[in-house]
């Protein structure tokens, strides 16, 4: 069973519990998969692979996560825990994220690999690090690790 269908699955299942915020989620996140079909000019009714579906689901995390500081910053506690709600669904789709500790190991390492001396090569450093990091690793916690490593 694909991502796409296993959270159509899980959309049905939500509905019959009448669990309205996850339903919400997911047909938002069914939605931006549908969004991504067409954009990719296939049909609606085709199934978006595992990538594809990985891809959204990230998208929709970051924009859960922007909003979640937003509101924060803007002394909206309340809105920001509904968005919290949100964001915990959708990371229950995701790939566990390689925890900083090793994060950290693998630039250093990347960075003894390339040969990398200052902040000049960040770009190159970056390209290498996201390339094999995708999906794997958070892109702010490696760009913050590399300035701190680099700094």
């Amino acid at each position: 069973m694909t991502l796409h269908e296993q959270i159509k699955n899980d959309m049905k299942e939500a509905m019959k519990a009448k669990e309205s915020n996850k339903v919400v989620v997911l047909r938002g996140l069914m939605s931006a998969c549908t969004n991504e079909l067409v954009a990719q000019k296939k049909t609606p009714q085709d199934i978006l692979d595992d990538a594809g579906v990985l891809a959204v689901i990230t998208r929709e995390a970051k924009r859960r996560k922007d909003s979640i500081t937003q509101f924060t910053d803007g002394g909206r506690p309340d809105l920001a825990i509904d968005e919290q709600a949100e964001l915990d669904i959708l990371n229950a789709y995701l790939p566990k994220m390689m925890p900083r500790e090793e994060v950290y190991a693998y630039v250093q390492a990347k960075i003894a690999e390339l040969g990398i001396t200052d902040k000049s090569q960040v770009g190159q450093l970056m390209g290498a690090l996201m390339k094999e990091l995708q999906g794997k690793a958070d892109g702010l916690l490696v760009k913050e690790i590399v300035a701190e490593l680099l700094g």
